[in-house]
């Protein structure tokens, strides 16, 4: 029997993979996550229209969790529930891995914005939350409440979700009140072509959409990040970006305003009306600051969508907003020995449609089958990620086996606290039974769309 017992921070598909690769070498795994699930972005930032892919990702994690070597800790969040200093020095484990995600939202940028959250403003993370989960019977999270003509600060892929997530809401929501029932899986596929069926368009509803705000141009936007190096790539990359834009426009009518930048707030009666707007040049890869040309654009809801990084947890060194590591040490966290990074936590990338490998670009094939096929992208980005943990954790699984393994006085030590938590959390240690009774209900089945969604 292997000796070694790690403890993996974060369930999905990062923490979920690793856990997967050490079990395979009959190391015993802990693995901790902060929610009821372990499914993190795939669950709570995977629109929930994405259904299939879901169900499909999720089972690929439920299946690595049931190996016998794991053992799953429900509601244990880091630097809430545990503290990392106590765990990392004194539970014993021969190695931590912290796999945890990026679900922080940078800040954006304006001086008392965040004042306004709630009151007009939304960041990314928790407005998909709200979105996937707010049909659900027993939803008691926050409720958001939504309008015509909002702004979204972003420019990736997750800004565009944002988008679609808005405009089919909005539309759904006005073509009931003429007494047209439609549902999201519908408009999904073209709000354009809903509406046509109705002899309508997007005025005729009195809509104006929203719109989306990116600082540099369309054809910067990080929608492909293929190869740029030569000129012809280049071209290629900027073509693929305006095209992935376009189809999106095309199906769901929002607007979009490049280079503009927000740079301060319009408040009304305690909430946020809106922002002020600055134009911006780039020149030479690099955006400048237009003087004088600000204006104001009002607006009844703000939602920022410029990315995610990790969450600073007491006692983690961070540099730049990621978990700092040492560099050619397999992601090892400075100022410990057995303490490593893998995933979204030492890259600070949230977007789980992007690759985790470190600086590898996404190939050329994968960003232009985005255009036609979605969920077929992220499946294999994916795919991208285990690779990289797989590898990555093939060279700690060697590392690990130089570490001195927990006594046995450890073991007991480990057992017991484990335990504990599952205790606190009403986890009876039957991961298949746990996972069944607490997944959340379903938008296609509550409409009856289970085989069609």
């Amino acid at each position: 029997m292997n000796p070694h017992i790690v403890a993996i921070f974060g369930g999905a598909v990062s923490g979920a993979e690793a856990s997967h690769q050490l079990s395979q070498r009959g190391i015993r795994c802990v693995v901790f996550d902060q929610n009821m699930l372990p499914y993190g972005k795939i669950e709570d930032g995977l629109p929930k229209w994405h259904a299939k892919l879901r169900d499909k990702e999720e089972a690929n994690i439920d299946e690595k969790l049931s190996d016998p070597h794991v053992t799953f800790v429900p509601l244990a969040k880091l630097g809430k529930v545990i503290d990392f200093q106590d765990v990392a020095n004194n539970w014993g484990f021969s190695a931590v891995f912290l796999a945890t995600g990026a679900w922080r939202d940078r800040p954006l940028g304006i001086e008392g914005i965040d004042d306004y959250v709630g009151k007009g403003l939304y960041y990314q993370n928790p407005f998909m939350h709200w979105y996937n989960h707010y049909h659900e019977p027993n939803y008691g999270g926050q409720q958001l409440a939504l309008a015509d003509g909002a702004l979204v600060i972003g420019g990736g892929l997750a800004s565009i979700d944002i988008c679609k997530a808005l405009m089919m809401e909005k539309v759904q929501a006005t073509l009931a009140q003429r007494g047209i029932q439609t549902h999201m899986f519908d408009l999904e596929r073209g709000i354009g072509k809903v509406l046509e069926t109705h002899g309508l368009a997007l005025a005729d509803l009195g809509l104006r959409g929203c719109t989306l705000v990116y600082r540099r141009r369309v054809k910067d936007m990080p929608l492909f990040p293929g190869e740029t190096d030569t000129p012809d790539k280049l071209a290629k990359a900027e073509s693929v970006r305006e095209k992935v834009l376009l189809n999106a426009q095309s199906k769901f009518l929002f607007n979009v305003l490049p280079c503009h930048v927000p740079v301060d707030k319009i408040v009304e009666d305690g909430r946020l009306a809106g922002l002020v707007l600055r134009e911006t040049m780039v020149e030479d890869g690099k955006v400048t600051e237009v003087p004088g040309s600000d204006k104001p654009f009002r607006a009844p809801l703000v939602i920022s969508s410029i990315g995610s990084v990790p969450e600073p947890l007491p006692g983690v060194p961070m540099k730049g907003g990621i978990y700092e590591v040492v560099g050619g040490q397999c992601c090892r966290l400075r100022g410990f020995e057995n303490v490593f990074a893998v995933g979204n936590a030492v890259t600070g990338r949230g977007n789980i449609k992007e690759s985790v490998e470190h600086g590898k670009n996404i190939s050329q094939s994968i960003a232009e089958g985005y255009l036609a096929n979605p969920d077929g992208t992220v499946s294999q980005q994916f795919r991208q990620r285990e690779d990289v943990v797989s590898a990555s954790v093939e060279a700690l699984a060697e590392r690990i086996s130089h570490m001195k393994p927990p006594s046995e006085a450890q073991r007991a030590l480990i057992a017991q606290r484990v335990k504990s938590l599952q205790d606190n959390a009403g986890y009876s240690g039957d991961y298949r039974a746990w996972a069944d009774a607490k997944r959340p209900v379903r938008l296609e089945k509550l409409l009856g769309l289970e085989a069609h969604a």
